[in-house]
């Protein structure tokens, strides 16, 4: 038996790199175009902060608890457990997220958005920007197939960091609640991706810890 320090950490990884991005090939094969609707719905929560409607704080909310709900059941459920059994802890954690979304944001209507520019609303408009435009090209750059590319609305990294952006764009109260099941998903799925030598595994993490303190400078 090899003694335990000569193990590598991609020695206790569940899957191989190859049937991890193959698994988002035919994933996103099989529901296609619904990419193009959650883009749809990027695009729509852009505007909404843009022109600060009212009600904006209740349809973004929808949107993402919506998402949320739908990546629980579609990918972590559906897809991902049948390579990794903690998949299934996973959507637990997304479908509370979805829940928590439709309380406060929803029921409650406690989602205000920043009106007035800032440094912190800057960040976190760029966080979601990044999250719906550039995090889908890091397959590619990362010689991965366009096929593989993970969408915001339908994969959880994307959706995790989109979701990291919109808690920075909103006023003084610092939802701890809502930020603490992206935040954990961006370590574990850094973790992960590290795991595998990705070259963007450090992304989510980075993205996760700058969202996390400035979100404590903002309640503070």
């Amino acid at each position: 038996m090899s003694e335990w320090w000569t193990y590598r950490p991609s020695d206790f990884l569940l899957f191989s790199p190859q049937t991890y991005y193959r698994l988002f090939e035919l994933y996103n094969t099989q529901i296609w175009p619904l990419q193009i609707l959650t883009l749809a719905c990027g695009v729509t929560i852009l505007v909404l902060i843009r022109y600060n409607p009212p009600w904006q704080g209740r349809v973004i909310a929808a949107i993402l608890a919506t998402i949320w709900l739908w990546v629980a059941w579609a990918y972590h459920l559906q897809r991902y457990a049948s390579i990794n059994w903690a998949a299934n802890y996973f959507a637990i954690g997304f479908a509370i997220e979805a829940a928590l979304l439709i309380w406060i944001g929803i029921i409650k209507d406690h989602l205000v958005f920043l009106a007035a520019k800032s440094t912190l609303k800057n960040t976190g408009l760029g966080i979601f920007l990044f999250a719906l435009f550039i995090q889908p090209l890091l397959g590619a750059v990362a010689g991965r197939g366009w096929l593989q590319s993970e969408i915001f609305g339908v994969a959880p990294d994307p959706t995790a960091v989109a979701t990291l952006g919109i808690i920075l764009l909103t006023t003084k109260k610092f939802y701890g609640l809502l930020l603490l099941i992206p935040f954990l998903w961006c370590a574990i799925s850094g973790t992960i991706l590290f795991t595998m030598d990705s070259p963007d595994a450090l992304v989510l993490p980075i993205v996760a810890i700058l969202a996390l303190f400035l979100a404590l400078r903002k309640a503070n």
